[in-house]
């Protein structure tokens, strides 16, 4: 019984160690980080199988499953690009939001508050775009470039402002058929072709405007304003979640909670014109 219980002593007098302990917590840490972060993605179910499958060559090796063992662990030589190929999406995030939390917290503010009146230019042309059922798409970059999306657009580099917006998604100009990516208080592009997400859960009812919304915001961390052509409806989407049906209050609060800018103050309303509107579709 002695002999049973020893290695768990001597693990236990090496815990009183601050270094072990200190290794033990950043472990705990690291491996809570990436369950939270594939907890309700397509990623869970795939991690599970991969859990399932080491499992089975553990068992194979344990048991002494000749054959079994040699299928698998030639097998395990390409787990590793398996993971890679089948978690870009999720370790592109990962990625994206540890940078987001080490970013010292003045360089965030200068990427992402620019002025009150930009937020009521892009809210105004919004409106005013669905109010006529004119599709639009305008993507807001924050911490992660959108170089390369700009550079597949034509460029602007012009001062951001409604007629500008409503002139650029006017169905009879050449500029129209694209996405408008703004970049601080200057739109960058316009005419920019977006990824398109793969998610196979989505809603038939999005177009392809609405997935080249959820495409972008899963690969960078940028929101995007969508209008519909067919409803005439407003929806944001950030993290690869859409809320549908906004109007221009819901739109503007929408933006400076996703920015983190300060949102104005305004008047109580009753309860009656606070009632919801929008749908919410979340991404799994």
């Amino acid at each position: 019984m002695l002999l049973i219980l020893l290695p768990y002593t001597e693990y236990l007098e090496r815990l009183r160690e601050p270094r072990n302990l200190v290794d033990i917590v950043l472990v705990a840490g690291i491996v809570y980080a990436v369950l939270k972060l594939v907890r309700g993605t397509r990623a869970a179910p795939m991690a599970a199988a991969i859990a399932a499958f080491a499992l089975l060559y553990w068992l194979a090796v344990n048991r002494e499953l000749a054959t079994l063992e040699f299928v698998l662990r030639g097998a395990l030589l390409y787990i590793g690009v398996a993971i890679i190929v089948l978690f870009q999406s999720e370790i592109r995030q990962a990625l994206i939001s540890i940078g987001n939390r080490v970013r010292m917290p003045f360089t965030r503010r200068h990427h992402g508050q620019f002025g009150e009146g930009v937020y009521d230019e892009i809210v105004l042309a919004a409106t005013t775009l669905a109010s006529t059922k004119t599709g639009a798409l305008i993507v807001i970059e924050r911490g992660v470039g959108l170089k390369n999306v700009v550079d597949g657009g034509v460029k602007l580099e012009a001062e951001l402002s409604y007629d500008l917006l409503v002139t650029i998604f006017n169905p009879t100009t050449p500029l129209h058929d694209g996405a408008v990516v703004v970049r601080r208080h200057r739109i960058a592009a316009a005419a920019c072709f977006l990824p398109l997400t793969l998610n196979p859960r989505l809603s038939k009812d999005l177009g392809t405007r609405h997935r080249a919304a959820i495409g972008i915001t899963e690969d960078t961390d940028a929101v995007a304003v969508v209008v519909s052509e067919e409803t005439g409806l407003i929806s944001f989407v950030q993290a690869g979640q859409i809320r549908r049906g906004l109007d221009a209050t819901k739109l503007r609060a929408s933006i400076f909670q996703a920015l983190e800018a300060p949102a104005p103050r305004r008047e109580k309303k009753s309860p009656d014109t606070e009632a919801e509107t929008e749908g919410v579709i979340t991404m799994q």
